[in-house]
């Protein structure tokens, strides 16, 4: 019997929070490595006027997990189970870039880390999160 890898873009593309936050896959080849963008407005600022830290962390968690899930089964999901995240400088209004990689895949465990620039290319923040595979 041959294996279905997942291959309809729907899943990463439309997630529910995506929609929410403002997440856009920019680019994904399906080999472990996705780029994920937010045009980060005033709604993702906190109270310094400067984009939220939890923002910054679940687009980062967005493109590791978009890397990581690409890579399944079709009959395989997976979960978070370990998110850091490390803030090097704020960041205002404009666009977001988080370049997620996988870094090591087991049967059940995989290992990712992503980088986070701003628009000028400054190192906003670092990532690096533990996904399980579970079974459908």
């Amino acid at each position: 019997m041959e294996t279905q890898f997942r291959s309809t873009p729907d899943r990463f593309h439309e997630a529910p929070i995506s929609r929410l936050i403002g997440f856009e896959v920019a680019e994904d080849a399906g080999d472990g490595v996705t780029l994920v963008v937010l045009e980060a407005g005033e709604k993702h600022a906190n109270p310094m006027g400067r984009v939220h830290g939890g923002v910054i962390s679940a687009l980062a968690d967005a493109a590791m997990g978009t890397a990581y899930g690409r890579l399944l089964l079709e009959e395989e999901d997976f979960s978070t189970i370990e998110l850091k995240v490390n803030f090097m400088r704020p960041v205002k209004v404009g666009r977001i870039v988080a370049k997620a990689r996988l870094v090591q895949r087991g049967l059940r465990i995989g290992f990712l880390d992503c980088e986070i620039h701003d628009a000028r290319n400054k190192l906003v923040a670092t990532a690096t999160c533990t996904c399980m595979t579970v079974s459908g």
